[in-house]
Formats: structure tokens, sequence, C-alpha cells
């Protein structure tokens, strides 16, 4: 191969891998406040999404079932076993946690940081899709809501 085809292969191969690398890298990291600006631009009430989000995580952290079900929206769906269930009460779900809430769910929320969350129109997504939360209303204009689970993952 002369010394000009080599150069060009080359450099074809190292754009290759730089194509590559730049599919395979992952995305912009956000900050804080980005995922703060998101959250109040599609829901409102984002100053408070914290307190819920630190005692999610802290709970899962913890396997606490109590304060998971507190959290939480009923009915609740969650999908666990390859099953889908709609649980009506916080006693049902604590009665029945270990069995809705997966350890590999509870350890994935329990490291999500709040600069990578995922927040859309549906609510915010911790652990890639294992848990969803969203601004529940508390009136009729949405003028008062808090925040909650909405949906279990496993």
């Amino acid at each position: 191969m002369s010394h000009r085809r080599f150069i060009a292969a080359s450099s074809r191969a190292l754009a290759l891998v730089a194509a590559l690398a730049t599919v395979s890298s992952p995305a912009r990291a956000q900050s804080e406040g980005e995922v703060y600006s998101r959250i109040e631009q599609l829901h409102g009430n984002a100053e408070a999404f914290t307190g819920p989000f630190d005692n999610l995580t802290q709970a899962m952290r913890d396997g606490d079932a109590e304060t998971i079900a507190d959290l939480a929206e009923y009915p609740l769906t969650v999908n666990a076993n390859g099953e889908v269930y709609d649980i009506q009460n916080a006693q049902d779900f604590i009665d029945n946690f270990d069995a809705l809430v997966m350890e590999e769910t509870r350890s994935a929320v329990a490291r999500q940081r709040y600069d990578d969350l995922f927040v859309n129109s549906d609510g915010v997504m911790l652990a890639n899709g294992a848990v969803w939360m969203g601004a529940i209303c508390d009136d009729g204009d949405c003028a008062i809501s808090h925040w909650a689970i909405t949906a279990i993952n496993n």
C-alpha cells in the first residue's frame, strides 16, 4: 500500500472511531439548575419536588416501605413479576412491599442523582423509568399541588 493510501485509510478509520465515540458517549450532563428549570417549566412547583425526591431516595436506600407508601398517589400502578398491579392504598403497598419493589429497583432509585433526572410532560423519571413522580393537583385549577410517586416499574 502506498504511503498516501495508508494515510487516507488511517484518516477514514480515525473518523469512524471518532463518530462512533460521539454516538456512544453519554448525553451532556445537566446541572441541578437545568433540572429544576425543566421541572418548573413543565409541571410547576419545582421547589416542592426536592423534599419528596430526597425522602424517596433515602427510603429506597433503607427499604422503608411506610415512607415510600406515604409518597405514593393511589391507585398506584406497579409493574412487578411480569404483572401489572393497581395498588389501592398505602396498607396494601406496605403489606406487599417486597413483592412490589424489587431490590434492583430500590438500589437504582437510592443511587439516583438530582442532576441525572429525566423530566418530560409525563413527570419526573428516576432510575431509567423504575419510578415516575408527578405533580398531583390539589385543587381545581392546579394552583396547589404536591409531588407523589405515580408509577413503579421493576
